[in-house]
C-alpha cells in the first residue's frame, strides 16, 4: 500500500523536536552520556593517561671510580628526565632492568677516564635499553645521550679541552613547547566523546523506540520524512553542541589546554561531525531497529575507528599501508585532525575547511541513506 505524500510543515517539525527534548530531559542515560561520561573520560586522558616520559628510570652501571664518572654521574641526577640507580655490580643492574625497575643501562668503563685524557679526547660509553618498550627505549637513548652531550660541554669550558662537537643544535618545538600529551590528548578525548552522543546516543534511543513500536505509530501520522529525521536529529544536535561547550571550557580552564584557534571554527567542525554522527546513527537504528544491534554497530562503526583509526593515540602515518587507507573512510580523522589544528596552532584553514568539506560530504552521504531506507520502509 503505498501512503499519501505529505507538504513540509514546520510546525509538525516543531512538535517533534519538543517531543524528542521533552524525551531526552527526562531519559537518564541521555544526560548521562552528554555531560557525565564526558568529565569521565576528559579526567581519564587528560590525567590518568600520559604518554609523557619524563622521569625514566636508568641504572648507571659505575666500572671506574673517578672525580670524571662522579662528575658524569652528579650531571645525570641532576636531569629531571632521569631517574638515577647507580651500582658498581652490573650483574646487579642487569636483574632490574629484567624485572623492569630500569629501563636502561648507562654503563661507564674502566678505561673511561684514561681515553677521555687521551689524545683522542674520545671515550665511549654504552647505552642499553629496554627493548620490550621500545618508546620508552628510544627516550631513555637520546636524554642520556644529550645530558652526557651536555656534560662534555660543561667540562670543555671548565678546563679548556678541545670539544668535537662544534655544531650547537638548539631545539624549539612548534604548537606544543612544553611537549605535554595530554595538549592533543585532550581535543582527541573530546572526539570520542561527540562520537558517542552523535553514534551511539542517537542508535539507542531511536532503535528503542523501533522496539517499543512508537516509530510506527508516528509513521501512521502525516509526518514526512524529512520531518521525522529533522525532528530525531535537531534535539541531539542540540545537545551534542551543549556538551563540546562543556568539554571546551573544562579541557581550557582544568586542563589549560591552549585553544589558539577561534570559537567559530571550533563549532562548525563539530556541528559537521555531529551531524555525521547522527546520521549514522539514525541509519543504523533504522536498518537494525533494536538496541541491542544498534549499539554493536554504532561501536564498531563510530566509537572504535574514532578511537584507533582517528589518530588520537596511534599515529597514522606509522600504520600498515592498506591500515592507512582505511582511515580515510572514517569520519573520525578528519574530525580529530581539525581539532588538534585548532586547539595547538590556531585557524589553519586550508586544513579546516578541507576536513570541514570532507565532512559535510560524510554527513550529506549518510541524511540521503537514512531519508531512502526510511521511505522503503513507509511505502
Amino acid at each position: 500500500m503505498k501512503l499519501k505524500r505529505h507538504k513540509f510543515s514546520s510546525r509538525r517539525l516543531g512538535a517533534l523536536v519538543r517531543k524528542e527534548l521533552i524525551q531526552i530531559v527526562n531519559d537518564p542515560s541521555s544526560i548521562l552520556i552528554a555531560f557525565i561520561l564526558p568529565v569521565m573520560l576528559l579526567f581519564l586522558f587528560g590525567y590518568a593517561v600520559s604518554l609523557d616520559s619524563t622521569r625514566i628510570r636508568v641504572g648507571v652501571v659505575m666500572e671506574e671510580r673517578t672525580p670524571e664518572s662522579e662528575n658524569l654521574l652528579v650531571t645525570l641526577r641532576n636531569s629531571k628526565y632521569l631517574d638515577i640507580t647507580a651500582s658498581f655490580e652490573r650483574s646487579f643492574l642487569e636483574k632490574e632492568m629484567v624485572a623492569g625497575r630500569v629501563r636502561a643501562l648507562l654503563v661507564i668503563p674502566v678505561d673511561f677516564s684514561r681515553r677521555l685524557h687521551s689524545p683522542e679526547g674520545s671515550a665511549p660509553l654504552q647505552i642499553i635499553g629496554d627493548g620490550s618498550e621500545p618508546n620508552t627505549a628510544v627516550f631513555a637513548e637520546a636524554y642520556l645521550e644529550a645530558v652526557v652531550s651536555l656534560w662534555l660541554q660543561q667540562r670543555g669550558m671548565e678546563t679548556g679541552a678541545s670539544i668535537n662537537n662544534l655544531i650547537d643544535v638548539e631545539t624549539r618545538n612548534w604548537f606544543n613547547p612544553s611537549l605535554e600529551s595530554k595538549n592533543y590528548l585532550v581535543p582527541g578525548s573530546i572526539a570520542i566523546i561527540m562520537t558517542m552522543i552523535g553514534t551511539l546516543l542517537t542508535a539507542l534511543v531511536v532503535a528503542r523506540e523501533w522496539e517499543r513500536g512508537t516509530m510506527e505509530a508516528m509513521m501512521a501520522t502525516p509526518v514526512a520524512i524529512q520531518e521525522l529525521v529533522l525532528g530525531k536529529l535537531i534535539p541531539y544536535f542540540l545537545l551534542g553542541l551543549g556538551s563540546m561547550l562543556f568539554c571546551t571550557v573544562v579541557a581550557v580552564f582544568v586542563f589549560h589546554t591552549p585553544l589558539r584557534g577561534s570559537i567559530i571554527s571550533l563549532f562548525l567542525v563539530t556541528s559537521l561531525f555531529l551531524a555525521c554522527g547522527l546520521g549514522l546513527g539514525l541509519l543504523v537504528s533504522t536498518l537494525s531497529k533494536s538496541q541491542f544491534v544498534a549499539g554493536q554497530f554504532a561501536i564498531i562503526l563510530g566509537f572504535l575507528p574514532g578511537f584507533q583509526l582517528s589518530g588520537f593515540l596511534f599515529e597514522i602515518s606509522s600504520m600498515p599501508q592498506i591500515v592507512q587507507f582505511l582511515t580515510w573512510l572514517f569520519p573520525a580523522r578528519y574530525f580529530v585532525q581539525a581539532l588538534q589544528t585548532i586547539f595547538l596552532a590556531g585557524d589553519v584553514w586550508r586544513i579546516v575547511l578541507f576536513n570541514s568539506v570532507i565532512l559535510a560530504g560524510f554527513a550529506a552521504l549518510f541524511f540521503v541513506l537514512t531519508a531512502r531506507v526510511t521511505h522503503k520502509r513507509l511505502a
